[in-house]
Formats: structure tokens, sequence, C-alpha cells
């Protein structure tokens, strides 16, 4: 019984320490990724547009 007391408690306590470490609030690197990602993606999205609108005025002529 104490052998499986003692291996409950080596899987749960890192468990809760990875838990409790990822409430913690954001660092300003993280906040600049998310900005940096949402910036790629509004550029993705235009280069999209531009190559839907170039592949209509292709097919226009």
């Amino acid at each position: 019984m104490p052998l499986r007391k003692v291996l409950i408690c080596t899987v749960l306590l890192p468990l809760a320490f990875t838990l409790a470490a990822c409430k913690e609030k954001e660092g300003p690197a993280e906040k600049a990724g998310k900005e940096l990602d949402k910036a790629a993606a509004a550029v993705g999205q235009q280069l999209e547009n531009v190559g839907e609108r170039i592949q209509g005025a292709v097919s226009n002529k």
C-alpha cells in the first residue's frame, strides 16, 4: 500500500505544479507572439484576396 501512495504522489504532484504554472499571466513575449500571429493571418488573408482578384482579371480577358 505505501508504494502505491508514493507512486500516486509521484505522478500527481508534478501534474498539479504543471497545472498551477499554466494559470500565470502572459508575459510580454507571449503577447507579442499572439500579435504577430494575428498580423500574419491578416497578411495571409489579404494575399488570398489579391490572388483571387488576379485570377478574376486573368479569366475575364
